[in-house]
């Protein structure tokens, strides 16, 4: 901190840089780890799983919402979705009074991936916050989704 304290800005705000950085870093961090040690084994990036996911839960999803969901652009869902299919784990469908309009849905492959992966998966999410105490996970998940709605992510 000691060069962000020299820099010229009138009201610097440590704590915020400081949440945000540790924030962000704990991002990456689980992003990495999934990828590596359970993601890679699907041949899948965090975006596609997160897609899969999204569709896992959701059954049929607009790509538009997809976007908004996995936080990427609808151009980014479209090749995403083009390699999930190419593996059967999704399809794509036009909505019959919209053809601008198109739903992604989950296959039964891609269900059966899901239901194998997302153990594997959740083990890796207990790990990750295994150094906190049950109180201290609620706590830091209520004060992120106070962020999250406040910022309107």
């Amino acid at each position: 901190m000691n060069r962000l304290t020299k820099l010229p800005i009138d009201s610097l705000n440590v704590d915020a840089v400081t949440v945000v950085t540790n924030i962000y870093r704990v991002a990456q961090g689980l992003r990495i780890k999934m990828e590596r040690e359970v993601l890679a084994e699907y041949n899948l990036s965090w975006t596609s799983f997160s897609i899969l996911y999204d569709l896992w839960i959701g059954q049929s999803i607009e790509t538009k919402r997809l976007a908004e969901l996995a936080g990427v652009t609808k151009a980014t869902v479209s090749n995403i979705t083009k390699t999930l299919e190419n593996k059967d784990f999704c399809y794509r469908k036009k909505d019959l009074r919209d053809r601008r309009i198109t739903y992604v849905t989950i296959t039964e492959k891609g269900k059966h991936v899901m239901e194998e992966l997302y153990p594997h998966f959740h083990k890796g999410e207990v790990e990750i916050v295994s150094s906190l105490s049950n109180d201290e996970q609620r706590t830091i998940s209520k004060l992120l989704r106070k962020v999250v709605k406040d910022q309107k992510f």
